[in-house]
């Protein structure tokens, strides 16, 4: 594939797509979804439903030019071996981690709220990571993943700004790779803290990463031409 420009803060970018992933971070039914966990602690759930528009023409065109597709969701083991007791015990005991929610157990792996809204389902072949933490490298596999294809930039996407995917661009950052956030590919409950976090990844040069609109990559995207085949 070939290499895609196009305008980010504080810089424009030229990606080689052959060594780039869309990486799409916990688009899970209980932070998105009416009656979901997000709801339930009293969020406005439009703000990060406003994300899923964007970033659903932002994975068609990443599945269409064949670049690495990745998916994460927050969420723990049914027996809760793998949450810390001071996770657990946050907030109201109706609304903690492992209680019964309108969609299952809340952040519980397997459980119908933890899976990822239907419009951004993941393919057979893209990989999910189930990630314990807030960031997506952290007691996963997704860095193995990574080096081995060769991969060393990231787009990153999905909620929320300020936290998971923050998480885990700082978690990138310190590994070697370069990321991209997709300012409204992301979303949060709270519009400053969406705001405060793109900005903190763009300071002082791109501290942790650049930040694009989704608009300018879908247009490179789609000026990409292939050579044509030779007939017979």
């Amino acid at each position: 594939m070939p290499n895609v420009t196009f305008e980010a803060e504080p810089a424009p970018l030229s990606v080689d797509l052959d060594r780039a992933a869309l990486v799409i971070i916990d688009m899970q039914r209980d932070f998105l979804e009416p009656g979901g966990f997000g709801e339930a602690l009293g969020n406005d759930v439009s703000r990060l439903q406003a994300a899923v528009g964007p970033l659903k023409q932002v994975l068609a065109a990443a599945r269409q030019q064949g670049m690495l597709v990745i998916h994460t969701r927050e969420g723990h083991r049914p027996d809760l071996s793998d949450a810390p007791p001071h996770k657990v015990e946050r907030g109201d005991p109706s609304t903690r981690i492992g209680a019964i929610g309108p969609m299952g157990r809340i952040l519980v792996r397997g459980e119908p709220g933890h899976d990822i809204i239907s419009e951004l389902y993941p393919l057979a072949d893209e990989p999910v990571i189930d990630k314990p933490g807030k960031g997506a490298f952290y007691q996963t596999d997704l860095e193995l993943m990574l080096r081995n294809r060769g991969i060393d930039t990231l787009f990153v996407c999905g909620v929320t700004t300020e936290v998971c995917v923050n998480t885990t661009v700082r978690e990138a950052n310190d590994r070697g790779f370069r990321c991209i956030v997709l300012s409204d590919c992301c979303g949060s409950y709270f519009p400053e803290f969406h705001a405060a976090g793109l900005a903190m990844i763009k300071a002082q040069g791109g501290i942790f990463g650049s930040v694009a609109a989704s608009k300018p990559v879908l247009n490179s995207l789609a000026s990409i031409r292939y050579p044509a085949r030779a007939a017979g």
